[in-house]
């Protein structure tokens, strides 16, 4: 399965080699063009039947959210901070992998049978230990810089499985799937971006050369499906497990175009395809939020899997989410023509 490949590949921002190599290895037979730019996005094109003049871009970021070394204390543990958005309460107890070696690692923390203190550990006072029995033998191992990773096996769950990364390497393997099957009416400029976690920085620079009349972005966002105290004040599921791709209105980094938001839930109604909307007024945002700022600007619009446990080293999926991601995207994709965009 593509999706475990790439969920247990290791790629955090700044350094995704390894999920590049891997999607080269399985859209290099199916795009006419193939190249990775400057800052290390993998970009495409996948030429289209002649029937359309549109230039339609495509968006799933390789990164993932994790951990950096910034060096080494006396006793050997490792000091480190966060790449990406990360809640210091996931953090202690944490099974790592450090650096291009994937040293085995924990975050360690406090027995509960010392601890008094009922709030978060902040993660300046956490450290890893790598086993090292000084500091000497730490830095032989490891050094500042280095990436540190969750070690988190891809497991099939039945209709859901679990993993590391599926923030967006779910998306990414959705974006292969469409490139693997027929070609569609239009020229499909695709983006595998770099950098999103801190910036989205890929897509910026994806966007101002692929000039596009529009794109669409896969990702996967956060499900808060799960029983809830009425008492408290925030009731928001932003998606649900088993509801269908989420299609974004509006988030903290943009308002996707209505008329690509209107195209998707026809397209979706006709063919039956299961969808949701996400909770607009949820914190977060996505290469769209660049890329529609981008030129003079570019139509934009984001399809999601929902995902529980989010931005963690073991996110939950449904499977048919996932299947359903791709299936609505291709079934909007054939039916999109000029008339769709015109105002």
């Amino acid at each position: 399965m593509i999706l475990r490949e790439l969920s247990e590949a290791i790629g955090l921002s700044g350094a995704e080699d390894d999920v590049r190599a891997l999607i080269v290895s399985h859209i290099c037979d199916h795009v006419d063009d193939l190249q990775v730019d400057t800052i290390g996005n993998l970009l495409a094109v996948r030429r289209g039947t002649g029937q359309s003049n549109l230039r339609i871009m495509a968006a799933a970021h390789m990164d993932e959210v994790g951990m950096i070394v910034m060096g080494v204390d006396g006793d050997g543990f490792l000091r480190f901070d966060q790449i990406g958005g990360l809640d210091d309460r996931i953090l202690p107890g944490l099974r790592v992998l450090v650096g291009p070696d994937r040293i085995p690692g924990v975050v360690g923390w406090k027995p509960i049978h010392l601890s008094t203190d009922d709030n978060t550990v902040p993660k300046k006072r956490l450290r890893i230990d790598i086993g090292a029995t000084s500091k000497a033998s730490a830095e032989a191992a490891v050094k500042p810089g280095d990436h540190i990773a969750f070690d988190s096996p891809f497991v099939e769950l039945g209709p859901t499985v679990r993993g590391k990364a599926f923030d967006d390497r779910a998306g990414c393997a959705s974006l292969i799937a469409l490139i693997q099957g027929e070609r569609f009416p239009f020229d499909l400029y695709v983006a595998f971006t770099v950098q999103e976690e801190v910036g989205t920085r890929g897509a910026q620079i994806a966007a101002q050369r692929f000039e596009p009349d529009a794109a669409f972005v896969l990702e996967t966002t956060a499900c808060h499906d799960l029983p809830q105290d009425p008492n408290e004040p925030d009731q928001t599921t932003i998606t649900r497990l088993g509801g269908g791709p989420a299609i974004t209105v509006m988030d903290h980094s943009m308002v996707s175009d209505p008329r690509l938001v209107r195209h998707l839930t026809r397209v979706a109604e006709a063919e039956g395809i299961p969808h949701q909307f996400r909770s607009p007024l949820h914190a977060g945002g996505t290469d769209a939020g660049i890329i529609h700022l981008t030129g003079i600007g570019v139509p934009s619009v984001v399809v999601a899997n929902p995902c529980r446990y989010i931005h963690g080293p073991n996110s939950i999926m449904n499977l048919a989410d996932f299947e359903n991601q791709s299936r609505l995207l291709r079934a909007a994709w054939m039916a999109l023509t000029p008339a769709v965009l015109e105002r």
